[in-house]
């Protein structure tokens, strides 16, 4: 399987990115990023293959080292 960087959350975008937003109400920091983290290992479950992961990762990554 390789990693689709391709638009892929259809009419759902909106709704589902302010979801993501909406289940962050309410916490500190650290909820924060404890929810951030539990959603990703969840979804690296849901994925579950390596190579994809890792390709997923270095690519955010860079994206921060522009």
């Amino acid at each position: 399987m390789a990693l689709n960087t391709d638009f892929n959350l259809g009419a759902e975008s909106d709704r589902l990115f302010n979801e993501l937003l909406g289940a962050h109400d309410g916490l500190d920091r650290e909820q924060s990023e404890q929810l951030n983290a539990g959603l990703i290992l969840i979804l690296m479950n849901h994925i579950g293959e390596p190579e994809v992961i890792r390709e997923a990762i270095a690519r955010a990554r860079a994206a921060l080292d522009r």
